[in-house]
C-alpha cells in the first residue's frame, strides 16, 4: 500500500463538477492498493499517516504532527500510484488491487483514519474520475510505503 501524503493549505475533489470533499489545513493523501495488501498495511499506514510531524513548530522546524494542528484529511483512491513503467511508455497496472480487495481495504482506511484523528476525513469515490485540487504548504510531498516498513 503506497500513500503520497501532501501537506496542504486547502485541497479538494470535484466528481461531474461537483465538491465531493474539501479541506483546509491538513494532508491531501492519494493511496494505492496492492493485491498483495491487507489489513495490517491499512493499519499501519494510518497510524503512521497521523503521525507524520511534517508541520511547523513555532522554530520553523517540521516537528509538529496533523493532531496538534486540528488539521484534516482528504484521502483519494489512486490506483495509478502502482503504475510500472518498466516496459514501453505505456503504463501497466498488473500491481494494483482489484476493486474487490482495494474497495474494502480503502473503506478500511477511511474508518482508520477518522479513529486516529476522531473527526470524519474527506474523501473521493473510489473508481470515480476525480478532479483533485490544491495548495501544496511547503511544499512537503511524503511517500510511503508498508512493503517498506524498515
Amino acid at each position: 500500500m503506497i500513500a503520497v501524503i501532501q501537506r496542504v493549505s486547502e485541497a479538494s475533489v470535484k466528481i461531474n463538477e461537483l465538491v465531493k470533499g474539501e479541506i483546509k489545513t491538513g494532508f491531501l493523501t492519494l493511496l494505492g492498493v496492492t493485491g498483495s495488501d491487507t489489513e495490517e498495511d491499512v493499519e499501519w499506514l494510518a497510524k503512521k499517516i497521523v503521525g507524520l510531524r511534517i508541520f511547523s513548530d513555532d522554530e520553523g522546524k517540521m516537528n509538529v504532527d496533523l493532531l496538534a494542528v486540528n488539521g484534516d484529511i482528504l484521502l483519494i483512491s489512486q490506483f495509478t500510484l502502482h503504475a510500472s513503467t518498466k516496459k514501453g511508455n505505456r503504463p501497466s497496472f498488473t500491481e494494483a488491487a482489484k476493486a474487490e480487495i482495494a474497495i474494502p481495504l480503502y473503506d478500511n482506511m477511511i474508518i482508520k483514519l477518522e479513529k486516529y484523528i476522531g473527526k470524519p476525513i474527506q474523501t473521493g469515490e473510489f473508481g470515480a474520475d476525480m478532479k483533485v485540487s490544491l495548495v501544496n504548504n511547503g511544499p512537503v510531498t511524503i511517500i510511503i510505503d508498508s512493503k517498506n516498513k524498515l
